[in-house]
């Protein structure tokens, strides 16, 4: 992915974050020269201090998971807000539009996972995380038998990061001036994508210096 210095993100918890925030994602392979994608919910795993794996499932029915291999990498991306950028919200206005947005993509080797018990453990965490999120989560009303004959529905899988590549185009490039306009223009949009935006570029932490930070390869 084409990255521009202003818009590289490599900060490890900022990245981790992204990624839990907007984690339905399209997971690329390849097949015979061609390229599948897939949009699936995606859970991260921090085992380790700077290990990261991600796991998810599909359905067995999807003949993406038969595309995993040892030897080639899959690319997993994770979009983030964006919006279309016009120039009225400048201070200088002698420019062109744009359109701003956060993205991350992850390589890694992907493999299926065989065992029942943690295909099961999959599909669980991530309707737990989901659920979390409502004022009335749902509770599982399946026996362990349903639950077993619904599992053989899916093919659960994990991919073992090698790479991450993370660009936050925000306006980085403009003046103070200009930033605040656009922040201001997003804001007033109908566009709820816009809105988000705007609430996205306000959140984001000052740039620390790389020996204050804990890079993502």
């Amino acid at each position: 992915m084409y990255i521009p210095a202003a818009n590289q993100v490599r900060e490890q918890e900022q990245i981790d974050a992204f990624i839990d925030a907007y984690g339905f994602a399209t997971l690329i392979t390849e097949k015979d020269g061609a390229p599948w994608a897939s949009h699936l919910p995606v859970l991260l795993d921090k085992s380790g201090e700077s290990r990261r794996t991600l796991r998810s499932h599909m359905a067995r029915a999807n003949e993406q998971w038969r595309h995993f291999t040892p030897d080639r990498e899959v690319l997993c991306i994770f979009h983030g807000p964006h919006s279309y950028i016009t120039p009225t919200w400048y201070e200088m206005q002698h420019t062109v539009p744009t359109w701003n947005y956060a993205v991350v993509h992850v390589y890694g080797i992907a493999r299926v996972v065989s065992e029942a018990g943690v295909l099961k453990q999959i599909v669980y965490d991530t309707t737990v995380k989901h659920e979390s999120r409502l004022s009335n989560p749902w509770k599982i009303p399946l026996s362990e038998g349903e639950i077993d004959q619904m599992l053989g529905a899916v093919v659960g899988f994990s991919v073992e990061v090698t790479r991450v590549e993370a660009k936050f185009k925000l306006g980085q490039n403009r003046s103070k001036e200009d930033q605040a306009g656009m922040v201001r223009g997003l804001q007033a949009s109908p566009e709820s994508g816009s809105q988000e935006l705007a609430k996205f570029i306000l959140a984001q932490p000052e740039p620390q210096s790389e020996e204050k930070v804990k890079l993502w390869p």
